[in-house]
């Protein structure tokens, strides 16, 4: 199965998850979602979670081409996107290639289609963390602003690190960190919500301002209190309902 589901709404919501996440990294968020209103499905990307086995080339094209072809297979035409992370730039990407099937989308501390700058200090951090556990607990601590307890930080790690294989951890951050794809969805009508913590340095309110602000004209940015970049996580309750009141007048 490589899926989760929850409700059976009428408005169908895939919701893709972030570059250290899978299908259950959602769990802390199902028990404050409207499953009477809303039908969502977590897919796993391949070399994640269920997937685990499954290899490919950790494109952003690949991931966007399974979404489509798991919403075709549960006869889902038309649907709305949440994309956390790395799951924003997928969630764009699906949009690139079949605009038509979108009703809306929600971003919570989303990578912009034109990727994310690095320097040799963040690249190295980063790129490491395919290997070193060391690697993905410091940048999950300095992405929700060195807050939070080691035991929260070690219970994350663990969780990224038995759901997601080396490779893909490594493909993946090629994928959303060195693909500009901006020009194929600049100006789209497409209603979008952008959900950022207050606490995270790398993708906050101001990133959104000059990324998605500027590329989708019916565009808004929401900044969480007590949240960093794991808002799922941080403040799941106050997440659900901004993006459920966002997503009930769509």
């Amino acid at each position: 199965m490589a899926y989760e589901e929850y409700g059976d709404g009428p408005h169908a919501v895939i919701a893709l998850h972030g570059w250290f996440g899978s299908a259950a990294a959602w769990r802390p968020l199902r028990p404050h979602l409207d499953g009477a209103r809303f039908r969502y499905v977590f897919p796993d990307y391949r070399g994640y979670g269920s997937r685990l086995e499954e290899s490919g080339d950790y494109s952003l094209k690949e991931a966007a081409a399974d979404v489509l072809g798991l919403a075709d297979r549960l006869g889902l035409e038309r649907f709305s996107l949440v994309g956390h992370s790395m799951g924003g730039a997928v969630m764009q990407r699906v949009l690139a290639d079949a605009p038509h099937r979108v009703r809306a989308m929600v971003g919570i501390s989303p990578v912009p289609a034109s990727g994310v700058p690095f320097d040799d200090q963040g690249w190295a951090l980063f790129s490491g963390a395919a290997e070193e556990r060391a690697n993905r607990r410091a940048i999950i601590d300095l992405t929700t602003g060195n807050r939070l307890s080691g035991v929260w930080l070690d219970a994350v790690v663990s969780q990224s690190w038995r759901h997601s294989t080396p490779d893909a951890v490594a493909g993946y951050l090629q994928a959303w960190a060195k693909t500009d794809f901006h020009t194929e969805i600049k100006g789209s009508t497409v209603e979008v919500k952008v959900i950022v913590g207050e606490h995270d340095p790398a993708l906050g309110a101001d990133v959104m301002e000059a990324t998605f602000r500027l590329w989708y004209p019916r565009c808004e940015v929401e900044v969480l209190s007590n949240a960093g970049h794991y808002a799922i996580d941080e403040t799941p309750i106050a997440l659900a309902t901004s993006v459920e009141e966002f997503l009930a007048q769509r």
